[in-house]
């Protein structure tokens, strides 16, 4: 079966609760977002805050983006997702799209663990944690269009994410070595540490996964927030001395590597 040839582009940007930026300049990387799928000619973006309207949309497209820090598909939503992906559609998933829900931990809602859900298996990544706010090093892996002309690795600051890739025939895109969790009571609480590769030193922070004749990309980076979005206790060392969270901050949104990969993205999710 044929991809869809329907040029659209749909965009989930968005927080929870409805309305909340959930720590995440959502602004910013909406106006980002569209100034990326701007560049291609002929094509009139959509725009939501969470996926509840993803069977009106997504039979026009054929890509959906996300960025968002708390709403996730769920019950019909992720049957319409599911089967647009079967179809030929194709998702460029970013950053907090590998969240959702997180739980109470023995009944304490002061320690909170993540949730593994459906969507997690589409999507073939789980969040688990992240450290502090650091300075990394991206090593760039394969010959993925996502990848495509892109250096062998480039450095970032951002939000670490430790992702459990679920997807045992995923392609991995990107990585990172950093064997051990620098702050492990930071965030949310993680029972085992599945996030780390096979050789035990290097972490997932991009995939590419097949779904039918459709796929998903999925890339960890993209933190941003403003002094009305932050909600970073501290940063590491790595970023200031002093560990004081910069109140405007745009990480890897700041450089060439990231961008070229939004980029590839929205050019293989459109592409035939």
């Amino acid at each position: 079966m044929p991809r869809p040839k329907a040029p659209g582009v749909h965009l989930v940007v968005g927080g929870f609760p409805p309305g909340s930026t959930a720590g995440h300049d959502m602004h910013y990387a909406r106006s980002q977002l569209l100034s990326f799928v701007g560049e291609i000619q002929h094509v009139q973006p959509t725009i939501s805050s969470n996926f509840s309207d993803l069977a009106t949309w997504l039979p026009t497209s054929q890509l959906l983006i996300t960025y968002t820090s708390g709403p996730f598909p769920s019950g019909n939503e992720l049957v319409s997702l599911n089967s647009w992906l079967e179809r030929g559609g194709r998702w460029l998933a970013l950053h907090g799209t590998s969240g959702g829900k997180a739980e109470p931990v023995d009944g304490d809602r002061r320690r909170r663990r993540m949730v593994k859900m459906p969507h997690h298996e589409t999507l073939g990544a789980f969040f688990l944690n992240h450290p502090p706010i650091r300075r990394f090093t991206v090593n760039v892996r394969g010959d993925h269009p996502v990848v495509h002309d892109m250096p062998e690795s480039f450095e970032t600051i951002d939000e670490l994410y430790f992702i459990e890739v679920l997807d045992p025939h995923a392609t991995i895109l990107l990585s990172t070595e950093l064997p051990e969790d620098p702050d492990p009571g930071f965030g949310f609480e993680v029972v085992s540490d599945t996030s780390l590769m096979e050789d035990g030193l290097n972490r997932a922070l991009g995939i590419v996964c097949e779904r039918g004749n459709g796929a998903v990309a999925y890339l960890a980076l993209g933190h941003a927030h403003s002094p009305a979005t932050n909600s970073q206790p501290y940063v590491d060392t790595s970023v200031v001395a002093d560990t004081a969270t910069p109140q405007i901050f745009r990480g890897s949104w700041e450089t060439e590597g990231f961008n070229n990969l939004v980029r590839n993205g929205v050019r293989w999710g459109l592409s035939t």
